[in-house]
């Protein structure tokens, strides 16, 4: 019978001290990360080798996963520690191992993993004491997981090497994962720094060797900012790990020591490049001790420094997809089908042959065919893609599915390039402004230059053309109604208040039967809790007339319309009325009140004489930033050209049919 006192295990068995809410913690994890905390085990014993290998029952079927090490073992005497309790560990903060390598474990819990993979675990140890070589075995069961139970050592009669060979049994499942390829690429991502690092050391799974070797093709340090934290600087380096024949992206957060413990979950658009990028920082080691890996993507600094990484890494790879494409590019130049020009003339410029060039040589890359084209049809193609960047990601997509048939994948990847805010936003920018400043240039020659201005009609040109851009009125302005009557506005302006206003009856006009309205534009601006909506008539003259008597007398009767019609009253709504032209009468200029041209203002009503020069001089001061930064200067001649290119059908007649000159003056009428 037991006396009081003594213990229920016999001596050779112990009985761990952690609650069985703790070993359900330590014990979980994927199969392949699992495999990847045994394997470290061998690796921070100092083991030369670590193999990995399987048995199979007579089915075919996963029977048992055998982890074999080299390594110095497990002395007999400090075992029963080891396995008692959670953190029970020889390995130090920050220390390394007899021969020098950084540990990777500390806390003792990595042996726990097996149960992640089988019900039942063996450790074979042997380990040198006294110049001898001894052995004994450690088993536990998921079973009753609190229960371990050590074997007495023996002492081995005939030289071996030292080391733990792990057998877990009954396995969960066949786990072919572990020798698949992704299964392969997963630890070849945790272990391949450290396998480079140490070039001795040995690892095969199912006698496959994690090769760093054959397996980086290169490799990337950059240092990134401080994580400021509890007063001390904690430095980031970021490693970027590019893999021969694997398809993967991918970022992780790693001790200082670079150990992976977490991955990030971000997505990269950078063409056809595979890498593994690792974030190290002292900061996250201290997150590893105090169990807060998983939560780090919630810290402030950590989010700062993934942002940081994500940044730098994909600026490293635009920078590798320019040096691969200059190779390309000097092919296409002495091919002559190169779609621009001599060197960049600005910044804006720069970034759209950079665009280009990662698209072209991406589509040269993924399709064989390209290269060996014919320059006219290689030509054609570069031209296309050329100016499909220029407009949109939408077009570039068209061209690359339906023309190019460029695979799925990479279309995605070159249409996430264009969509990316710091390339497109330039590109599209310029193309924007470079378009509106040639437009502000060109009209500009057509109301002021004499011949133009005679031959130009009013309602068929001049308010065509401009109802087609009145972004030169606001950016916020949207076209309500065009060359219509005054019941027409009025129903616009419905639309826009609600369906509880009825449209029963023309607006009566003060003085005419019927007010035509050249433009209205609406805008909706929301200030507070309230909508407040602005109606922009304008009253466009021909460039010859003058805005005086008649003029005034016109603007100002709709209005007196508008005002007098009750369903316009009370509502939240101004109105603005401009009247246009080159010039005004010296009755306009005696009923200025300011330099804005106002001549009424009354209520919820504004009435404005404007001049064409006003307009345009107005337009170019909102866009003189972007024209400044965008290093654009609209030449006369190039603008006149844009001009009637896209608005031909409207200036048919208005400019002489003869070639403009060479110095690239405005073109003249015939004399």
């Amino acid at each position: 019978m037991r006396k009081k006192g003594d213990s229920p295990w016999p001596s050779n068995s112990i009985r761990s001290r952690s609650n069985r809410t703790s070993w359900k913690k330590i014990t979980r994890a994927k199969p392949v990360q699992a495999l990847a905390e045994l394997i470290w085990n061998g690796l921070d014993a100092d083991a030369a080798r670590v193999a990995v290998s399987f048995g199979h029952n007579e089915m075919e079927t996963l029977s048992e996963v055998i982890i074999r090490d080299d390594g110095n073992g497990i002395p007999r005497a400090r075992a029963p520690e080891f396995f008692r309790r959670l953190g029970g560990s020889w390995k130090k903060p920050g220390g390394s191992t007899e021969t020098g390598r950084f540990l990777h474990g500390q806390e003792g819990r990595g042996r726990f993993k097996a149960f992640a993979i089988g019900t039942r675990a063996e450790w074979a140890v042997t380990y040198k004491r006294d110049e001898k070589l001894w052995k004994y075995s450690i088993t536990m069961s998921a079973n009753d997981i609190r229960h371990v139970n050590i074997s007495d050592e023996v002492e081995v009669s005939k030289p071996t090497d030292t080391g733990v060979t792990l057998t877990i049994s009954d396995p969960h499942k066949d786990f072919r994962s572990f020798v698949s390829d992704a299964g392969i690429h997963v630890l070849a991502e945790v272990f391949a720094l450290y396998l480079a690092d140490y070039p001795d050391v040995n690892v095969t799974i199912g006698g496959k060797r994690i090769d760093p070797a054959q397996m980086i093709a290169s490799r990337k340090a950059i240092n990134l900012a401080d994580i400021e934290a509890g007063g001390k600087a904690h430095p980031v380096r970021l490693e970027i790990v590019e893999w021969k024949g694997l398809s993967n992206r991918a970022l992780f957060l790693c001790n200082e020591k670079r150990f992976p413990l977490v991955q990030v979950d971000r997505r990269f658009h950078i063409g056809d490049f595979q890498f593994t990028a690792y974030l190290e920082s002292s900061y996250l080691t201290i997150a590893q001790k105090e169990g807060t890996v998983d939560l780090a993507e919630m810290q402030t600094p950590v989010v700062a420094a993934i942002d940081e990484a994500q940044k730098t890494i994909k600026d490293y790879f635009r920078q590798r997809s320019a040096m691969e494409a200059r190779s390309y590019v000097e092919e296409w130049k002495t091919e002559k089908v190169y779609p621009f020009d001599g060197d960049p003339a600005t910044r804006v410029e720069e970034v759209e042959r950079q665009v280009f060039e990662i698209v072209a040589v991406s589509v040269a890359k993924n399709l064989p065919e390209f290269g060996s084209s014919a320059p006219q049809n290689k030509s054609f193609q570069l031209r296309m893609l050329r100016q499909a960047i220029e407009k949109s990601p939408e077009e570039l997509q068209v061209i690359l599915n339906e023309v190019l048939r460029l695979p799925k994948r990479q279309q995605e990847e070159l249409a996430g390039l264009l969509r990316d805010v710091s390339l497109s936003s330039i590109i599209s920018s310029a193309k924007i402004v470079a378009d509106r400043l040639k437009f502000l240039t060109g009209i500009e020659a057509v109301l002021f230059d004499p011949e133009p201005k005679k031959r130009l009609k009013e309602r068929s040109q001049l308010h065509r053309i401009v109802a087609q851009n009145c972004w030169m009125f606001g950016e916020d302005f949207m076209l309500s109604v065009d060359d219509q009557s005054l019941t027409e506005a009025l129903r616009s302006h419905k639309k826009i208040l609600g369906e509880d206003i009825v449209i029963d009856a023309p607006v009566k006009h003060v003085s005419q039967e019927r007010g035509i309205v050249d433009l209205m534009l609406s805008r909706s601006t929301r200030r507070h809790n309230s909508d407040s909506i602005t109606h922009l008539v304008v009253e466009l003259k021909a460039p010859k007339v003058k805005v005086n008597t008649e003029e005034i007398s016109q603007i100002e009767g709709y209005a007196a319309s508008v005002m007098d019609d009750q369903r316009f009253r009370n509502v939240n709504v101004s109105w603005v009325f401009w009247v246009i032209s080159d010039d005004v009468g010296p009755h306009a200029r005696f009923r200025m009140t300011d330099e804005s041209g106002l001549i009424h203002k009354k209520d919820n009503v504004c009435i404005f004489v404007k001049t064409w020069g006003q307009v345009l001089a107005e337009n170019r001061s909102r866009m003189k930033f972007f024209q400044e930064r965008l290093e654009y200067q609209a030449d006369k001649g190039a603008s006149l050209k844009h001009l009637q290119e896209h608005y031909a059908k409207y200036l048919e007649g208005v400019f002489d049919p003869e070639p403009a000159p060479a110095s690239g003056d405005v073109v003249a009428a015939a004399k």
